[in-house]
């Protein structure tokens, strides 16, 4: 039987910036990308194996010293964010945690739950007040140990916060080469911030039962939904679209047996870095919310008016646009694509991509994670989807009503396209 986490606190203090930000750098104010973010810190946890001739309380400190010193570079993160406006850059600090559990590493690594990750945050995703940014460090019984790091998703996005992360454990093993470039912040000067109710300024945040799974995807699995959306639509999508259109195809065909569903428009959205997609570009240095929602909607009762041609199908020709949608979209179109979404005339359904970013690159000078995970959000129909370390699989990390998930995660032909063999297997890691 799979040991239960338990998780209890040793310490906690706030991390100061090694030097003071200048008095000029003291506000930050958000851009309009900022302001359409959820009020959620995102987190992300890498777990590590024991290190030979070190104790994990050494490593604890060694991290608080150089978190201090990346907070001095990355100085929104010691910050505190005002009426969701701009950062007030005081030096407040960044909360930070010691923590020990009460078994070894590879007890949790096998099979691994979305519901522990939480354990190893110090505060609940919707539940950071003011904060900009909290840490904490998990010790285990093994010697191995976990380090999670939450950022406020209206301060930054994902490649936001492993520049933040990588850069920080660049400074703990001493390769200062890594970071010779500086975060650069001030995106509001390219997006100025304007009038309007955030996009998920969720007074509900928390209130429905949101149940998180974490399925994987083996990489000659989704190559099989490539070349079978390939041959439907005359090209072939990337991985990440095949497997957000067989994943949505999946949970539009449980829900459906719910009456009242039935009728819904739904507005599917990927998410797309245009860093690179504007003029002139902008480098992976520039540290904002530098991405756009590519948007296709969907009438879900029109799955079941298929087409007399018996060359229509509906699910390829959703996997066209939504790949059609990521190659057009610009951010000239973000304001009219997020309307519809702001006023409630269409449900979302949210797919983001970790895929591709260096999430396991964080190497403090002990190795680099022997997995990372994400937790369990309070957003519901949200698809996240993350590099396996090895084998090119895919995890995808679906957050859904309690309701939906119940029938989705029993959906046959889903399940036949899961692989039990890709799941971590932590003897070998650790």
């Amino acid at each position: 039987m799979k040991m239960k986490l338990e998780v209890e606190f040793i310490s906690q203090e706030l991390i100061k910036p090694f030097s003071p930000t200048p008095d000029h750098l003291r506000q930050l104010r958000l851009s309009f990308l900022d302001q359409l973010q959820p009020p959620v810190c995102m987190p992300i946890v890498l777990f590590y194996s024991k290190k030979s001739g070190s104790e994990n309380y050494e490593r604890c400190n060694e991290l608080k010293k150089s978190l201090s010193k990346a907070l001095a570079m990355f100085y929104p993160l010691a910050g505190r964010i005002n009426n969701d406006t701009f950062i007030d850059c005081n030096d407040e600090g960044a909360l930070f945690v010691e923590a020990k559990a009460n078994c070894q590493l590879s007890d949790i690594l096998q099979d691994y739950n979305p519901s522990d990750s939480n354990k190893l945050i110090p505060l609940p995703p919707h539940q950071c007040e003011n904060l900009t940014a909290f840490f904490q460090v998990t010790l285990f019984k093994c010697g191995g140990l976990c380090i999670s790091f939450s950022l406020l998703h209206k301060l930054g996005d994902a490649l936001s916060q492993f520049q933040f992360l990588n850069s920080w454990a660049a400074i703990t093993r001493g390769d200062y080469s890594e970071i010779a470039t500086s975060p650069i912040f001030g995106m509001a000067t390219l997006f100025p911030p304007i009038k309007m109710q955030s996009r998920m300024d969720f007074e509900e945040l928390g209130e429905d039962k949101i149940v998180t799974k974490r399925f994987v995807f083996d990489a000659s699995t989704i190559a099989a939904l490539q070349a079978k959306y390939s041959n439907e639509i005359g090209y072939s999508p990337s991985r990440v679209v095949a497997l957000a259109g067989f994943i949505w195809s999946r949970f539009i065909a449980a829900i459906q047996t719910n009456k009242t569903d039935r009728n819904h428009l739904y507005a599917l959205s990927n998410v797309v870095n245009f860093r690179r997609r504007i003029e002139p570009p902008l480098s992976n240095m520039h540290f904002g919310n530098l991405f756009t929602t590519a948007w296709v909607k969907v009438n879900i009762n029109n799955r079941q008016q298929k087409s007399a041609d018996a060359k229509y199908n509906y699910d390829a020709n959703i996997v066209s646009q939504m790949s059609d949608a990521m190659r057009s979209v610009t951010p000239d179109a973000i304001f009219k694509l997020t309307q519809e979404v702001v006023k409630g005339e269409v449900i979302g359904f949210f797919f983001t991509s970790l895929c591709k970013m260096p999430i396991y690159e964080a190497d403090f000078g002990w190795g680099k994670p022997v997995f990372v995970s994400s937790a369990n959000l309070p957003l519901k129909n949200l698809v996240s989807f993350l590099d396996a370390k090895q084998g090119g699989a895919i995890e995808a990390w679906i957050n859904l009503n309690e309701e939906n998930m119940a029938k989705f995660e029993i959906d046959k032909e889903f399940l036949a396209h899961l692989n039990s063999s890709t799941q971590f297997n932590a003897k070998s890691r650790l």
